[in-house]
């Protein structure tokens, strides 16, 4: 569960068309737990290619989101039967948001921070 609500920090960079594209790139997620028994942060590594979303890692995570032309950011991810689902804002080289466990996530929650590579 711990992987799922970081990944889904990571997550927060997905995108859906090719407006999305000015976000291409690598990115370095991490998530900070602030709420709830998880592990307190992660750090994760996403490329974005195209507008969508690739976790760069070896956690098996799925990652579903986008980020619209003016940054906004919506995602979710899972793993197993652990789902979280996150929002924030990117901008050219950084964003952040803020995520919240769903399914057997034992009421996790927190931030998250993202800079481009």
């Amino acid at each position: 569960m711990r992987r799922i609500l970081i990944a889904l920090a990571l997550a927060g960079l997905s995108a859906g068309s090719a407006v999305g594209a000015s976000y291409d790139g690598n990115w370095r997620v991490t998530i900070v737990t602030e709420k709830g028994d998880c592990d307190r942060a992660y750090g994760y590594s996403v490329a974005i290619n195209n507008g969508k979303v690739r976790y760069v890692g070896d956690a098996s995570i799925n990652m579903s989101g986008s980020v619209s032309g003016n940054g906004a950011v919506k995602v979710s991810v899972s793993a197993g039967s652990q789902r979280a689902d996150g929002s924030g804002k990117l901008g050219a080289d950084s964003g952040s948001g803020t995520w919240r466990g769903v399914a057997g996530s034992g009421g996790c929650a927190g931030t998250w921070s993202a800079e481009k590579r």
